[in-house]
């Protein structure tokens, strides 16, 4: 019986893990890095670090199962980050991630000149300096002897493709992050190309999730314990990878995926370009499934605001935790209690998501008071995020595409106590499925729909199965609408506020 392996690059780790042909999860390995701020606003992960370790979770876990049983591999990857590379494969830079704000002025400026609106036609996105595109604006204007040496510029699904010794291909969805590709035609734009300066065969192939992108050299597969004849199918941005793998590849499904940042991929039926998600900044770009589009409603504050309050406030619960062989969240978490706060939060302890992209917003914590208790701000915490995620909903219901069902995953999904807070925040049920790893799992159902040319969405049904759900509580609806309307309110009040502060 042959065995599909599904890495999942992240931002602040990695991991692979193997699934047997009926999806039970056989292996697991992770590795953490860390992410490099050098300057204020830059965020970036050392390129070389990440693939070192990406290939200890592929070794260690094909370790765990029977030698020579992986023959299929697929790779989801967190967006937008690349690398330089020369001509003999080096790298020459560290990638800047997501939450990089240095090429701000490239995108506010340039995309003026070049044109908004034609931009988002093309590309199914609104200028951020999170993207591919302008963060190789700024990296050809400030650090030309690095422009001048590249190559390659590989986002880092490619990149492992290309230590693999393939010829390096990404998913369209993984292609539709860089605003370099155009979500209609499939193919690089050559407007935008020539106009940053770079050519189609400095970029990875863009291919379809689930195409076979090369086979493993035999030294490479011996090296790793993999089959002789294994494989590399293209997979893609994290989001919708995740997506498949959770089994959200219907109208109406979405993921709610906390990990470091909170994020809900909607799936539609067809591309759609509206003024609204525009004006909100909701991208339409490629599902991991044929045929299928998505959307990414999303706040960079997610799970890491509360990883900030463990760092900052924890240290009794860490200690507490090792002595006990717990996870201090699960000790931070238990203490929030079970109705809803009398805090507000505004969420923005990092640059903005959706639907404002504003890079110089900050967070905000309200009605504290001398009575105020620890607690009661580990509760606003999580409500703020939970709140921002309900204001993105709201916008994709108001431009027609309502999501009716959410499908938990991420490190968050893992508490009955946050999955409720969701629920009665977002005022929609919240589904936790027996697929704990859905990054890694769509890509895996991806290898397999290759090897044995069943359709990915049967595999998908086939695998996911689910285990509990959160509905909301009616006894809080009332409380948490009236919340959501003061929500609304807070980032307009507090705008002119952050702008004077630049």
């Amino acid at each position: 019986m042959n065995n599909y392996m599904g890495v999942d690059i992240g931002t602040s780790g990695c991991k692979a893990v193997v699934f047997s042909e009926d999806g039970k999860q056989l292996a697991l390995a992770y590795r953490e890095y860390d992410v490099i701020s050098p300057r204020p606003g830059w965020a970036e992960l050392d390129s070389d670090e990440v693939i070192e370790k990406s290939f200890e979770v592929i070794a260690e876990a094909a370790s765990q199962v029977e030698p020579q049983s992986v023959l299929g591999l697929g790779i989801s990857s967190q967006g937008e980050a690349f690398t330089a590379i020369d001509k003999d494969g080096n790298t020459l830079c560290n990638a800047p991630v997501s939450s990089d704000i240095r090429a701000e002025q490239y995108a506010k400026n340039w995309s003026k000149e070049f044109g908004q609106e034609k931009l988002y036609k093309i590309t199914g996105h609104t200028s951020h300096p999170m993207f591919s595109l302008f963060k190789l604006l700024w990296l050809k204007d400030n650090r030309p002897e690095i422009w001048a040496k590249a190559d390659k510029f590989l986002c880092f699904e490619d990149l492992l493709q290309f230590r693999l010794g393939l010829e390096p291909a990404m998913g369209w969805s993984l292609a539709g992050r860089t605003m370099l590709f155009d979500v209609v035609s499939h193919q690089w734009n050559n407007e935008i190309l020539d106009a940053v300066g770079i050519k189609p065969n400095q970029l990875a192939r863009p291919l379809a999730s689930g195409t076979i992108a090369g086979n493993i050299s035999s030294g490479i597969t011996e090296k790793l314990g993999y089959a002789q004849n294994a494989y590399v199918v293209t997979g893609g941005h994290d989001q919708p990878c995740s997506a498949l793998g959770a089994g959200a590849i219907k109208p109406g499904t979405a993921i709610y995926a906390t990990g470091t940042v909170d994020c809900i991929t909607p799936a539609f039926a067809e591309a759609v370009f509206t003024e609204n998600l525009c004006k909100n900044n909701l991208c339409t770009y490629d599902h991991t499934v044929s045929g299928m589009y998505a959307t990414v409603a999303f706040s960079l504050t997610g799970g890491n605001i509360l990883k900030w309050f463990r760092d900052e406030f924890g240290a009794a619960e860490i200690v507490q935790a090792e002595k006990l062989g717990c996870d201090p969240y699960e000790l931070l978490l238990k203490q929030i209690g079970d109705k809803p706060s009398e805090l507000m939060v505004l969420p923005y302890f990092t640059p903005t998501g959706t639907p404002y992209f504003d890079t110089s917003a900050t967070g905000a914590i309200l009605g504290l008071k001398l009575s105020t208790k620890r607690d009661d701000i580990i509760r606003a915490l999580l409500e703020g995020v939970a709140f921002e995620m309900r204001l993105n909903l709201d916008i994709l219901e108001q431009s027609g595409y309502k999501v009716d069902e959410l499908y938990a995953i991420g490190g968050g999904a893992k508490s009955d106590i946050w999955n409720q807070l969701k629920a009665d925040v977002i005022e929609k049920k919240i589904t936790v499925l027996n697929i704990t790893e859905a990054g890694c799992a769509g890509v895996a159902m991806l290898a397999m729909a290759a090897d044995t040319g069943e359709a990915v969405a049967d595999i998908a049904k086939s695998w996911i199965k689910p285990v509990s759900v959160k509905e909301p509580r009616p006894k809080f609806k009332s409380t948490y609408d009236k919340k959501f309307e003061e929500y609304k309110k807070i980032y307009p009040a507090l705008k002119n506020i952050f702008a004077d502060k630049e």
